[in-house]
């Protein structure tokens, strides 16, 4: 057994090194990504859709979307620091997947169905969508940030790029399955036109699919995963671990004014990424209706706007399903590159790919923009990440891992405050012209990656070191 000496763990293992993962325990533990993912593809392709249901004009559209910044901002660094002092006969982080994906599937199950709760409560149609909106959201991220500190957790640091390449993988999975389904039921038969105020059949059923997915595959995890004990961890930190006995909340604020140069530079990048890709989110399926289909910006119900948001589906399908490819390109690239040269390179693509959105005319095409979306999503995931991950210290990783979400929930605040206006008064609710204008931000993202990142430990010899550790 260990021994508490003052705020000191001493194991019984001696110093040891954390093992190499295999392949298949790298995919087990991340397994619970895929229905997470899943969840957030059926939202990010329809929440606008179902808001625009429920009597939302476009330019309300970024206010209701920032539900999800609002909530991560605050639900992940208050989930990791809880995380990295829980030590519970399920697990450290594992507790957190399980509540987080009923809460979840109970929001995926009662957001396309809002408009049948408000009739039994006489509720206002989009308050209550909201509400079940921020409930599938504060859930997402309950759910979702332990797997990220997971992957600290339990992998060697070497084993980092390919712990979140995998990942990226199951996440374009989950994301392509969750995006294609409502489409893939209206060929089904199942309808996809909805009356006024509700929402078309297709998506009910495609969010119900959704929610069983999200709570086997988090199962699955827990399952299939043994996480380190507290001596274990300790070994790891050569006999000594600290643990925090008396941890309060407000040591979040302590870790966030320490947090390390690395993550700070990372942070500026970020910012200009998940501006775009909130932008992509938000405003793709108002710009297809009006910029593709020539529809007017007031048309939300009609079976031509359903169709634009069947299409705002696939295509985010798609991009996801590009992403799967490059995860698995991203660590042999970074060998000859180096890590930030790759996430880079990934970035100008996807810019480019959302700033092509205005000039391909024909929707046939359009999927030239989601490749260079998909690399850069991939990237997005996985790359941010491996560089991070050697800047923060063991006792910290859930902690840290979500005082960096704020790096991506900020943008997306800023954005949904300003974007409905934007687009409405400047834009004349083309919503296009903004996608042009998230395009305009990814490749800012690219050059300050240049411009600011300092690689360590991303040297040809150690990435090809990492590749050959990983095993079946």
């Amino acid at each position: 057994m260990a021994e508490i000496e003052g705020k000191y763990v001493t194991g019984k293992f001696g110093k040891t090194k954390k093992p190499n993962l295999s392949m298949l325990q790298i995919i087990n533990m991340s397994m619970g990504f895929l229905g997470i993912q899943m969840a957030f593809g059926l939202q990010n392709g329809n929440a606008s859709r179902i808001l625009a249901n429920f009597g939302a004009d476009v330019h309300e559209l970024s206010w209701f979307w920032l539900v999800a910044p609002i909530t991560g901002l605050i639900v992940q660094p208050i989930i990791g620091h809880m995380g990295d002092n829980t030590w519970s006969p399920l697990g450290r982080r594992k507790p957190y997947f399980l509540i987080g994906a009923v809460l979840c599937a109970i929001g995926l199950v009662m957001l396309p169905n809002a408009a049948s709760a408000t009739q039994m409560m006489a509720a206002n149609v989009l308050l209550m969508a909201v509400i079940f909106l921020a409930m599938m959201d504060a859930s997402i991220n309950v759910a979702m940030e332990p797997f990220r500190a997971l992957v600290g957790d339990m992998l060697p640091k070497h084993q980092a790029t390919i712990g979140f390449s995998v990942q990226t993988i199951l996440i374009g999975i989950g994301a392509v399955i969750g995006s294609d389904l409502p489409g893939w039921l209206t060929k089904m038969g199942i309808s996809n036109e909805a009356p006024k105020g509700f929402v078309a059949d297709n998506v009910i059923y495609a969010f119900y699919i959704g929610a069983a997915v999200l709570i086997l595959s988090i199962l699955y995890t827990i399952i299939t995963t043994k996480e380190y004990s507290p001596e274990e961890f300790a070994s790891f930190e050569g006999g000594k671990e600290i643990v925090e006995d008396k941890s309060k909340l407000s040591d979040i604020f302590k870790d966030f004014a320490n947090v390390p140069s690395q993550m700070k530079k990372l942070g500026i990048v970020q910012f200009f990424s998940w501006f775009a890709l909130f932008t992509m989110w938000v405003f793709t399926t108002s710009a297809l209706a009006t910029h593709h289909f020539g529809l007017s910006p007031d048309d939300t119900h009609s079976a031509e706007f359903n169709k634009a948001g069947d299409l705002t589906g696939s295509l985010f399908g798609s991009y996801n399903f590009y992403a799967i490819f490059f995860a698995f390109a991203l660590t042999p690239i970074a060998k000859f590159i180096g890590k930030k040269q790759t996430h880079a390179l990934a970035l100008t693509c996807g810019g480019l790919g959302l700033i092509a959105m205005y000039f391909i005319k024909d929707i046939h095409y359009l999927w030239i923009s989601m490749v260079g979306l998909g690399f850069a999503w991939a990237s997005i995931l996985a790359m941010p990440y491996a560089m991070l991950i050697d800047s923060i210290p063991q006792k910290k990783m859930g902690v840290y891992m979500g005082i960096f979400n704020f790096f991506i929930v900020i943008p997306q605040i800023i954005n949904g405050i300003f974007g409905g206006p934007i687009v409405s008064g400047i834009f004349g609710k083309m919503a296009i012209d903004y996608i042009v204008v998230g395009g305009i931000c990814m490749l800012l993202g690219a050059v300050l990656t240049m411009i600011f990142i300092k690689s360590e430990h991303d040297t040809p010899k150690e990435i090809e070191e990492e590749i050959q550790q990983v095993h079946f």
